[in-house]
């Protein structure tokens, strides 16, 4: 059904629209696009901007869309390519895995599977493991911690070992002091009705010209390095320098695009993820402690290994309770390629589409009490939708290093666990302010009593 068929209604608009919606998108795009769920429409469509320079979104807040927009079957309609949000990612990080479309997704996708094999991921177990018994050892004399802080730090210097080995300090640094500023200018980029080009001077172009340069510069010193050192090498760069499909292989700037994707879905949604996921068991004591006895029951006094640490059914359910209260990418877009039916409403082509993870995975109708953090909901018999839970997107664009994140969050969890106690300071609540740019982050710090244990 396309949207010349007569019974195929458009979905209603949202109230607030016009540069009134771009500034309030700017301002916290959860508030916002919370804001838009509405009981008549799981799809509502936001006017930016006004009269002819206007643009639409059309937010969709249902399982079902998600299923219409990224599974195997529709996907190829619904394109990242022109779409805003991936636009501005693109000429932030380049064009690698995340952003690129059709054949040049395709040609990518043959050079970077290999290096993202089961077996290739958990190679790097230890490397995870040894970087949450550093995070131990800086907080050995317990009292009161920034999370966001110390678990920024510790998936950061997971991500960039693993890229570039150790050679990786410079990196580190670089985004530790640049990421941050990209993913506020992006946001502003995004939601201004009309394009503006980086070479207008305002001071959020200028925040983003100078961060994309910055780590640009940093991860192509390296690339070179790597690629003057000729082959060899377990990480990542190595790895993607070496890649062959048949006779071709990737140019420098190809491999960098690739470096600078993986830092950002590396580092700052895995550090999300547990970051909450830490919060929330300061505040529930008992699922805090269950996870503990797991750990010990499982493990003993061993080290982690890859298997052990997918045989943790109770550990794995509460880090993916903690990543539907809160997904580290709560929104994703698309651009129609054709008209379109979505959720039984009619979309033109050439819309931008956002899907709503955030206000899906809070949906009473899929999840009972839906603000109450309850792991249990991921163990037994699971019959809700398969859409309903999506971190991590869905279809064939779903996150290459999901393996990756979840193997890394199970290492630490686990190790941090067993040397701590975590309690939530008194008068917080499951709940905290959120903002989003690129990824989700809290508006204030995420602090924790540890307290040492034996």
């Amino acid at each position: 059904m396309t949207i010349a068929d007569p019974v195929l209604p458009a979905p209603p608009d949202h109230p607030v629209g016009g540069l009134t919606a771009a500034r309030e998108i700017t301002r916290n795009q959860i508030d916002f696009f919370t804001s838009t769920v509405t009981p008549e429409s799981d799809v509502v469509r936001v006017v930016l901007g006004a009269g002819p320079l206007s643009k639409h979104l059309y937010v969709c807040h249902s399982p079902t869309a998600v299923e219409e927009v990224l599974s195997a079957k529709t996907f190829a309609h619904y394109s990242k390519e022109g779409q805003r949000f991936y636009q501005q990612i693109q000429v932030a990080l380049g064009d690698g895995i995340l952003t690129a479309w059709g054949d040049e997704w395709l040609r990518q996708k043959r050079f970077i599977q290999p290096v993202f094999t089961r077996t290739r991921v958990e190679s790097y177990t230890d490397e995870m493991v040894d970087a949450a018994d550093e995070l131990v050892d800086r907080w050995r004399d317990g009292g009161t911690v920034d999370l966001g802080a110390g678990l920024t730090h510790l998936t950061l210097r997971v991500v960039t070992r693993a890229l570039f080995g150790t050679d990786a300090g410079p990196l580190e640094a670089a985004v530790a002091r640049w990421f941050p500023a990209l993913n506020r200018s992006i946001v502003t980029r995004v939601a201004l009705p009309v394009p503006v080009p980086l070479a207008v001077p305002f001071k959020f172009n200028r925040e983003f010209k100078g961060a994309r340069d910055a780590l640009q510069q940093v991860c192509s010193d390296l690339i070179a390095r790597r690629r003057t050192a000729g082959a060899g090498g377990d990480d990542l760069a190595s790895l993607l320098i070496a890649a062959r499909d048949g006779d071709a292989h990737m140019t420098d700037e190809e491999v960098r695009d690739q470096v600078l994707i993986f830092l950002l879905a590396g580092h700052e949604t895995t550090s999300t993820a547990l970051t909450f996921t830490l919060h929330l068991l300061g505040r529930h004591p008992e699922a805090q402690e269950r996870v503990r006895a797991e750990v010990a029951d499982v493990l003993g006094d061993a080290r982690p290994t890859a298997a052990s640490l997918q045989a943790l059914p109770y550990t794995t359910a509460v880090l993916k309770e903690a990543m539907r209260l809160y997904p580290s990418a709560p929104f994703t877009g698309r651009l129609t390629a054709e008209d379109s039916n979505i959720g039984g409403y009619a979309v033109p082509a050439g819309s931008d589409v956002v899907l709503s993870v955030w206000t899906i995975h809070r949906r009473p109708d899929l999840w009972p009490d839906p603000l109450a953090f309850d792991p249990d909901r991921f163990l037994g018999d699971e019959r809700r939708n398969r859409y309903a839970w999506v971190p991590f997107g869905a279809g064939p664009r779903a996150c290459i290093g999901q393996h990756f994140s979840m193997l890394e969050s199970a290492a630490t969890l686990t190790q941090l666990v067993r040397a701590f106690d975590f309690s939530a300071p008194a008068g917080t609540s499951d709940h905290l302010p959120v903002g989003s740019g690129i990824t989700l982050y809290p508006l204030e710090p995420v602090l924790s009593e540890v307290t040492p244990r034996g």
